[in-house]
């Protein structure tokens, strides 16, 4: 049953309710961090991933959600979706966070359990504290201040996926086969971030990516370097060669045939501040050229994920018959993530030296994104991210990395506006070991988005 009518509460109010409703976000994080809900059942049983989307959807049903819903997803995984009713003839905004996560690396690299939410210095680390449990965690805590304070002003809608880090696409998918599911007047990304800690930012720009798995093979089995090395070809070494083509002398991405000379404008990330965020260490230069900015928000950026080939540890003097390599190509907006995955094979195919064999794969793909920031709805944002970081206006950032989903959306509701905040600020070291979250901007974010909501409301009202 719908609700008949809502008062809007004052910042002051919603404010202490938040601050008041902290201590059960912690605890609600930790219980959800605990999930080991990698979506690679090659690294973690899928069990991890089944438990904390069961976690999700009796969250949602704890909070009145109807039409709760674990949805089979046709890449294997599930995502969460709700529905809450508001006063009628409201809009509806759709609150969107992941509960997937990126393996913890290296265990042994942090400095605490990377599934067991820890205090250290100010702040809570583990897997997903940012990115995005806590994301979700965001959503809960401003839905349950603006419920404890006369209801939710707007129809509310949850999505919860579960394969946003594997870019499999699963939910893009679902979405697409069935378009009212997700339809919504205005829709939040919990999975972005403050440019830094403390300054209230709004992401227009993600970039696209596509995946690739590279395949190099040269002989029928590996040979003794002593007796055939310098004269039968290295698979390791032609890989190495392939890769090695993909950049400039001073680092810049060189994809044959994908422009890399795009400029940022607005928000600028001074050179200094980089350094620091990216723990560059001292006597190392960056890399590529342009303003920081330029170079991841506006540029392509290819990254060398993984390897195979012999560990050093118990490798023998041996010419590799095979190697393969998991490339990662950032596609910036306005260039088709399609059409980059076609020039980077291509590029690898053509700068694969000696005739050696390559195969390539796609094994994952997002288009970039860019939002209209002159929306009633980014002007809401930017009145309440004033109000919850005390009269510091909302910045306009990029973000380097991509969320699929946003193109799928953007394409399915047109009409519909797209806003992208969330904990994933640069102390946060998402993807890292000792991933982090300020429990301050939990708080605040958890503020900004209950206060987005009333106003929202209010000015559609209007």
């Amino acid at each position: 049953m719908e609700q008949a009518s809502v008062r809007q509460p004052d910042h002051a109010t919603l404010a202490q309710t938040v601050a008041a409703l902290q201590p059960r976000a912690r605890a609600e994080l930790t219980e959800l961090v605990a999930f080991k809900s990698v979506a690679d059942p090659a690294q973690f049983p899928r069990s991890e991933c089944e438990a904390a989307a069961n976690w999700v959807a009796d969250a949602l049903r704890g909070e009145g959600f109807q039409d709760v819903a674990l949805l089979d997803t046709p890449d294997g995984t599930q995502s969460v979706y709700g529905f809450l009713p508001g006063p009628e003839g409201a809009p509806t905004v759709l609150l969107y966070a992941h509960y997937d996560v990126q393996p913890p690396l290296d265990e042994a690299a942090w400095l605490s359990p990377p599934f067991e939410l820890t205090e250290r210095d100010g702040r809570w680390y583990g897997r997903g504290a940012a990115d995005c449990k806590g994301g979700l965690i965001m959503h809960l805590t401003a839905l349950r201040a603006l419920k404890e304070n006369g209801g939710i002003p707007v129809h509310v809608k949850v999505i919860c996926e579960g394969s946003e880090e594997q870019g499999t696409g699963g939910l893009e998918r679902y979405a697409e086969a069935h378009p009212e599911l997700l339809a919504a007047d205005t829709i939040v990304i919990g999975d972005a971030g403050n440019f830094r800690v403390g300054l209230p930012t709004a992401t227009a720009t993600l970039r696209g990516m596509t995946l690739m798995r590279v395949q190099v093979d040269t002989l029928g089995g590996n040979l003794h370097s002593g007796q055939f090395g310098g004269a039968a070809p290295d698979a390791l070494a032609a890989l190495i060669r392939a890769l090695d083509s993909l950049r400039a002398e001073d680092g810049s991405t060189t994809v044959r045939g994908l422009a890399s000379d795009a400029s940022w404008e607005g928000l600028q990330y001074a050179e200094e501040e980089f350094r620091k965020d990216a723990k560059v260490l001292d006597g190392v230069e960056l890399i590529g050229s342009g303003t920081i900015a330029d170079r991841i928000w506006a540029r392509p950026a290819v990254t060398v994920l993984g390897i195979d080939c012999p560990p050093v540890v118990g490798a023998t003097p041996s010419v590799q018959a095979s190697a393969g390599a998991l490339v990662s190509l950032r596609v910036p907006p306005g260039v088709d993530a399609a059409e980059a995955t076609d020039l980077l094979a291509a590029h690898l195919k053509a700068n694969t030296p000696w005739g050696a064999r390559i195969a390539v794969e796609q094994v994952g793909q997002g288009q970039p994104f860019r939002a209209d920031t002159s929306s009633p709805a980014y002007a809401s944002m930017a009145k309440a991210m004033r109000l919850a970081y005390d009269g510091q206006e909302m910045q306009i950032s990029g973000m380097g990395g991509s969320i699929p989903l946003c193109n799928t959306l953007a394409s399915l509701y047109p009409e519909a506006e797209i806003l992208l905040i969330g904990l994933s600020e640069p102390e946060a070291q998402i993807h890292a070991v000792n991933e982090s979250v300020s429990p301050q901007e939990l708080e605040r974010l958890s503020l900004a988005e209950a206060l987005f909501l009333v106003e929202y409301a209010a000015t559609d009202a209007a």
